[in-house]
């Protein structure tokens, strides 16, 4: 069964997806996001190259990068209060991470330097003129964190709203800080890039997966033919209470134990698709923190991924609330 939902974002939290015990609803809800930093290099071009070839770039980038740093940024813009799990380098793109979560009022007890003296990871990026992108990431010091690292944060784990995971760090730490949170209660999102080969153990504690289309063929293993309900359904059938795949301005397709639904996208002039997963999982953590139902807070996230793609670099694609607000309204009205 497939079926859209209606269009729209009305606030903190919509009425209808209220009880009557509204005052539950938390304005600044509490991110706990296991990180990854990589200063990101991005050349733009008109197209991308092909084996052995050489184009001419017509621009560039240098700056902060990384998903899990770009969810927990992505987050704290839009209100919550963010706790960061990370480990940089004993260099100069360590203490630009450092200065960058600073200055986005992020919570970095949690984050270390590598003793291993491993660089801080980076991220090669090349951007075409339609905004597709193509990444190569070096870890460097990401690889430094361990399950210990998540045992020793484990109380600010246990104090979150919402726990977010990516695979830009260790499987390790990433595995059991979804066990601690499935501990103490935590609900948690589990944004399955870069796609690697996970075990179901690991699936079966996550409660909402948010695969774009070409990780959740990886991680079905199924054809990219398949329509977003059969994909959707493998990859719930390893363990995730709920599935949510990215489709760019298609949308989002929605699956759990109700039905399956596209969630309507945003459509937008697309500059640099670069970041947009990273700002919809942000959004949607944000969403689910405040205490919406899954399909207002996709919309929402879908808000946070459309206003991303208007912007050149991640960073800067990473709108504050009232931007993205302001965003629905101007799309709304030309509908």
């Amino acid at each position: 069964m497939v079926r859209h939902t209606g269009h729209g974002y009305a606030g903190v939290v919509p009425a209808e997806a209220r009880s009557d015990e509204a005052s539950i609803v938390k304005n600044q809800p509490r991110i706990f996001v296991i990180g990854s930093y990589m200063h990101a290099f991005v050349i733009h071009a008109p197209r991308l190259p092909r084996e052995g070839e050489t184009v001419f770039g017509t621009d560039s980038e240098i700056g902060p990068g990384g998903k899990g740093s770009n969810q927990a940024v992505a987050a704290a813009r839009l209100g919550a209060k963010v706790e960061i799990l990370a480990c940089v380098g004993h260099d100069p793109l360590g203490d630009e991470a450092r200065s960058l979560w600073s200055e986005e009022r992020l919570e970095d007890r949690w984050v270390f330097r590598d003793e291993q003296d491993r660089p801080t990871g980076m991220a090669f990026i090349m951007v075409d003129e339609r905004g597709q992108n193509r990444i190569i990431v070096t870890p460097g010091a990401n690889d430094a964190l361990t399950a210990r690292s998540a045992d020793e944060a484990e109380e600010a784990i246990a104090n979150a709203d919402v726990l977010v995971a990516q695979f830009e760090s260790p499987v390790a730490v990433v595995e059991r800080a979804l066990e601690l949170a499935r501990k103490h209660g935590v609900r948690t999102i589990l944004n399955p890039a870069p796609a690697r080969e996970i075990p179901d153990s690991l699936l079966a504690l996550v409660d909402i997966i948010t695969p774009n289309e070409a990780e959740v063929q990886s991680l079905t293993g199924r054809p990219s033919e398949d329509d977003p309900e059969t994909l959707a359904r493998a990859l719930r059938l390893r363990g995730p209470k709920t599935v949510v795949i990215t489709m760019g301005e298609a949308g989002a397709y929605v699956l759990d134990d109700v039905c399956g639904r596209i969630v309507p996208g945003v459509q937008v002039s697309v500059h640099d698709t670069t970041g947009a997963g990273d700002a919809f999982t942000g959004a949607l953590a944000v969403a689910l923190g405040r205490g919406l139902d899954i399909d207002h807070a996709v919309r929402f996230a879908n808000l946070g991924g459309a206003f991303c793609v208007t912007r050149h670099g991640v960073v800067p694609g990473l709108g504050r609330e009232e931007e993205l607000l302001a965003l629905r309204d101007r799309t709304e009205s030309t509908e």
